[in-house]
């Protein structure tokens, strides 16, 4: 059997430092077939090689594996000093230097791999779903054959075949410490078709939810061996049309373990019943892809519900006392300066809650909205989009639509643009001890028989 290193390359705290699940996911695939398999995190490991370069004398693995989270952080007011792509480069010439194998997966990874397997300077690299993928890589290699060099995505793995993490304890306890909240993922796949987004390539276009049991097994888990009471669901949507997320809510509700738990959301229509579900199963926050302010640009970007249904949901969790925060995209297909105003106009309308509005979209390579950009070209074919390009719509300036959100929002202490305004706020709330998604705390509802709020600990 192999000794096989993982690797988590991230490390980035934004928007909060959150746990390399994937990597633990392919640690409990690979320890199935019998594999000695380490973790390492470079966050936890105060972001240097030293502590990796001693790993690796200590456990001399026959493979090491780079998880890679993001490529930078989509922010096209900051991108050029969160680009990671150098810093994983590094670790990998670090480890083929030493002679080491080194196959490359995850997320960012699968969002162009030929392309990040040539600038990295890896051997082997694993798209989609990688729990098989690597099993079957491990096994060719032990073998003598040789494995493709890059890996593609094939059908999604069914609810049986989907692997419970195997968590490093220490690493684990690393970022509760941080940020005191784990992540859990309950399905895979997205059904929606949003003009800019990638996931499907990542997950595939239809859900695959894991077993109730299985997810409310590795919950109380948690609680019961590493003290977790907090708990955020990482699938792309968590109120699926089909229902999947009613059941788990039911299945904790008979748990009755004291977590509080919240994931992200889509603003369709959702009753009061439904909330209060949610909230007597641990639902804490919600935070909302509402993704654009006004019908018009919601349409260009293929969102299946309208403006008036984000006011409809925002309203139910007010009257429900659930934070929510919404993530908007300015500057997208469809956005004119009078969308822009519109848009500005129509988000501090929403009352008691968060709003986090971003200018620009990443261009991903087979996306609608990439097609759209060549067709209106904003980008050659030759850009590989390493390193990023953000769509603008030609009838709004950059500049001037940054000016427009700083205005429109300015003065308002739960609307926050520029993003990094958001981020250096939190950090300095972590400074202070406090832990949780942080942002729920600039929220004030109606007043109630309750006390306030504080540092993510809801009253």
């Amino acid at each position: 059997m192999a000794r096989v290193l993982l690797i988590s390359t991230n490390t980035t705290t934004e928007p909060y430092p959150v746990y390399p699940l994937g990597m633990s996911v392919i640690a409990a695939a690979l320890e199935l077939d019998g594999h000695n398999v380490r973790q390492f995190d470079f966050l936890a490991a105060g972001k240097e090689l030293e502590p990796l370069a001693a790993v690796l004398t200590g456990f001399q693995p026959d493979l090491t594996g780079i998880s890679l989270r993001n490529i930078d952080n989509v922010d096209s007011l900051s991108f050029a000093e969160n680009w990671y792509l150098s810093h994983v480069r590094e670790v990998a010439h670090f480890l083929k230097q030493d002679g080491y194998t080194v196959v490359v997966g995850g997320p960012g990874f699968s969002l162009m791999p030929e392309i990040i397997l040539d600038y990295l300077g890896a051997d082997f690299g694993v798209v989609g779903e990688g729990e098989q993928k690597m099993r079957r890589l491990v096994h060719m290699l032990e073998a003598g054959d040789v494995p493709p060099r890059v890996m593609k995505p094939e059908k999604g793995l069914g609810s049986k075949e989907m692997i419970t993490p195997v968590r490093d304890e220490a690493i684990l306890d690393f970022y509760m410490k941080q940020s005191g909240i784990a992540s859990v993922q309950t399905k895979r796949g997205c059904e929606n078709r949003c003009a800019y987004c990638s996931y499907p390539s990542i997950e595939g276009g239809w859900l695959r939810p894991r077993a109730v049991a299985d997810v409310v097994d590795e919950i109380e888990t948690l609680y019961l061996r590493n003290g977790v009471d907090s708990v955020f669901f990482t699938d792309s949507v968590f109120n699926d049309s089909h229902g999947y997320y009613l059941e788990l809510a039911e299945a904790l509700v008979r748990k009755q373990l004291p977590i509080k738990w919240s994931g992200f959301f889509q603003p369709t229509s959702v009753d009061a019943t439904t909330l209060d579900l949610l909230k007597r199963s641990g639902l804490h926050a919600m935070e909302v892809g509402t993704d654009a302010a006004t019908d018009e640009t919601l349409e260009a970007m293929n969102k299946p519900f309208s403006f008036a249904d984000v006011r409809e949901f925002n309203a139910a969790c007010v009257a429900a006392r659930i934070p929510c925060a919404h993530f908007v995209i300015f500057g997208g297909p469809g956005e004119t300066l009078e969308t822009v105003r519109q848009g500005i106009a129509n988000l501090n309308a929403l009352e008691h809650c968060v709003v986090f509005p971003f200018s620009g979209i990443r261009l991903y390579r087979g996306t609608p909205l990439y097609a759209q950009a060549r067709r209106e070209r904003l980008v050659a074919p030759a850009d590989t989009l390493l390193e990023p390009k953000f769509y603008f719509s030609p009838f709004v300036d950059p500049a001037q639509l940054n000016e427009m959100l700083k205005k429109g929002f300015a003065g308002r202490r739960d609307r926050i643009f520029p993003p990094s305004d958001g981020q250096e706020r939190m950090n300095v709330l972590r400074r202070f001890g406090c832990r949780g998604l942080l942002w729920d705390t600039l929220i004030s509802f109606p007043k109630e028989s309750a006390a306030p709020h504080l540092c993510g600990v809801s009253s």
